[in-house]
């Protein structure tokens, strides 16, 4: 009887000793899951919930800008004029209008950036009556340009300065201009003043292009190139672009510019071309060639010749 009680007893003891063994096992393994869970949420990358809520201001109008990333602490933006703010949130004003790049940098580590452009305050009573031309200022023979119409009315004559009639009926002109020059374009409405808009149209095997014929021009080039691949490295773009535009383009931020990229050929205006390299991806600049025509003192054209530089991982 007592053998019997002995064995009962090891028997209850040695599936109390399995229990206890098998709840330790499920605690060992529930917690290993939650270590791998916590591990890969800190491990997740993190992406910015960031925004402005414009990005075309006149300079009587506020920036307002907002972050939301989640588990952000620290905030830095970077408005493009040497202005900065610590605040998750707020408004700046710009005192110059212009192009700019607007940069937050979220707790050292996330970066994301906006191009804003700020335009001159307009008076509303020049806006109910005056009639403007939105639209590059220079061009190529042969190629179409686009012009947009800007201000009151629902008739638009537009008279390119070529043939000295009217070419165009309507708030958007598609214009081929057949010889190179300086062209004075008129734009009639039904209810506003009369605009004008120069261009200029150049044509590349009869103009001049400055390129490489001394070691001047030969600098030119070089400064040229070395400043728009700053702007595709991440360099600081209001300071670089600038530069260019006041040196070499006589402030004029819609000169066309002709890229050739990967054998891909295309057109854009100067703005926009250097927007597309901040947020193009990774571009080396080789060539940068100012056109310069006979009818004008300042660049007509930009021939810039680039390609892809990114490196692909074996």
């Amino acid at each position: 009887m007592t053998d019997t009680f002995n064995t009962n007893e090891r028997a209850v003891r040695s599936n109390s000793q399995g229990y206890i063994f098998g709840y330790i096992l499920i605690a060992i393994v529930i917690l290993a899951a939650l270590i791998f869970f916590f591990k890969s949420i800190s491990f997740e990358k993190r992406t910015s919930d960031a925004g402005i809520l414009k990005n075309e201001l006149y300079l009587n109008e506020n920036l307002v800008y907002n972050d939301n990333t989640r588990g952000a602490k620290n905030w830095l933006w970077e408005f493009g004029d040497g202005a900065r703010s610590s605040e998750q949130s707020g408004s700046y004003r710009y005192t110059k209008a212009g192009s700019y790049i607007v940069r937050l940098t979220i707790d050292g580590t996330i970066r994301v950036q906006f191009p804003v452009t700020v335009k001159d305050t307009v008076v509303e009573k020049v806006v109910d009556t005056a009639l403007s031309v939105n639209g590059p200022t220079s061009g190529v023979v042969n190629e179409e340009v686009r012009l947009e119409a800007e201000g009151k009315g629902t008739q638009f004559e537009w008279s390119f300065g070529e043939t000295g009639r009217v070419d165009v009926n309507g708030r958007t002109a598609l214009y081929t201009f057949h010889s190179p020059g300086k062209f004075l374009v008129r734009l009639t409405s039904d209810k506003s003043r009369p605009a004008t808009h120069i261009m200029y149209i150049t044509d590349p095997s009869q103009d001049t292009v400055l390129v490489i014929p001394g070691e001047g021009e030969r600098r030119r080039v070089d400064d040229i190139r070395a400043h728009l691949q700053a702007i595709a490295n991440g360099d600081d773009f209001n300071s670089n672009y600038y530069y260019l535009t006041r040196k070499y383009l006589c402030d004029n931020e819609k000169v066309t510019v002709a890229i050739d990229q990967d054998s891909v050929r295309r057109r854009s205006d100067f703005y926009t071309y250097c927007i597309g390299l901040t947020f193009g991806g990774e571009i080396s600049v080789d060539q940068a060639q100012l056109t310069i025509s006979a009818n004008a003192s300042c660049a007509t054209l930009l021939n810039i010749k680039q390609h892809s530089a990114k490196t692909v991982k074996l």
